[in-house]
């Protein structure tokens, strides 16, 4: 496998949701995808969320050759991945299914070809252990919408070999994704974990009547979640600490937060938990339509992403 290898053809396999928005991505950067999905209507409701994308990633940008065009569809997945210079895949989470699928798949691919998975959990090293060429198989994990979150999470398997990562991690970066690089196998990678450990406490907080489900969203997205979008928490921390640094917040700050560690909360979701959660959430949703907040979502995370492309 080589590092020069050019990655033009994209096959995915699965067109959910996430499925159906890395085909956007790769279509607005000029690569040629073909897609793959078993499910009925699976073609038309790809095609309407591509459709849909689509005004976001011109704000964005397209590349040069971005098309829709460029698009192909079949139920054959070894026509689908006839000739791909990589694979992503976005099946159910089950480990058996994952197994077989990537067997499937390394058999009806060349040798060349990167197989990445979008798994949100399921470790590598379980996925790729019925492959043949298990080398080239490895997590390309990324953030709801693909299409918009930049952050893709690379995972590499006990079998996966050093350039497949590393040319997964130069082609999500040569289009304007920002790949980490995970050096070791965890259950639910990074992101993921950090949303848990987060949500754990907002959970605990509501459980014990600290605030609302609207008061605890505020908290975040009007407190620390617009500057978590602008620096990550170590260099902001690093910026606490004044003209001293992160020098200075490790030896005046971080006793008084391991202190708040010791009473974070660890509550059981129970089904009066959650429904308290769930009336709470509706409540704070109002009248809009889940397209509705998506609409809305996205449209911020457009602002958002052009102010930090502008920044650069």
């Amino acid at each position: 496998m080589s590092l020069d290898r050019q990655i033009n053809r994209i096959a995915i396999v699965g067109t959910g949701v996430i499925g159906a928005s890395w085909a956007a991505l790769f279509l607005a950067r000029g690569l040629e995808v073909i897609a793959t999905d078993p499910a009925p209507n699976a073609e038309k409701n790809l095609r309407d969320y591509i459709d849909a994308a689509w005004p976001d990633l011109i704000s964005l940008g397209l590349s040069t050759g971005a098309t829709r065009d460029r698009l192909s569809f079949t139920s054959n997945m070894a026509e689908a991945l006839e000739g791909a210079d990589l694979v992503q895949e976005n099946g159910p989470e089950r480990a058996e299914f994952k197994i077989k699928l990537f067997a499937d798949m390394d058999a009806m691919t060349a040798v060349g070809t990167i197989i990445a998975s979008s798994s949100s959990g399921i470790p590598m090293s379980v996925t790729q252990s019925a492959c043949k060429h298990p080398e080239r198989c490895v997590i390309g994990h990324p953030f709801n919408p693909p299409h918009l979150i930049p952050l893709v999470e690379v995972v590499g398997g006990e079998k996966t070999s050093s350039e497949t990562i590393e040319r997964a991690i130069a082609f999500y970066a040569s289009i304007g994704k920002r790949p980490i690089h995970l050096r070791k196998e965890v259950v639910g990678h990074v992101a993921n974990r950090l949303q848990a450990a987060l949500y754990r406490e907002i959970t605990y907080l509501i459980e014990q009547d600290v605030l609302s489900v609207a008061d605890a969203d505020a908290a975040v997205s009007w407190g620390p979640g617009l500057r978590w979008g602008v620096m990550g928490p170590n260099l902001l921390f690093h910026l606490g600490g004044g003209q001293g640094g992160i020098h200075h917040f490790m030896d005046q700050f971080t006793g008084p937060m391991t202190t708040w560690w010791k009473n974070l909360g660890n509550p059981e979701l129970t089904p009066e938990l959650k429904e308290k959660i769930v009336a709470g959430v509706l409540a704070e949703a109002k009248d809009q339509s889940i397209d509705e907040l998506g609409k809305e979502r996205d449209r911020i995370l457009l602002g958002l992403l052009g102010l930090r492309g502008s920044a650069k």
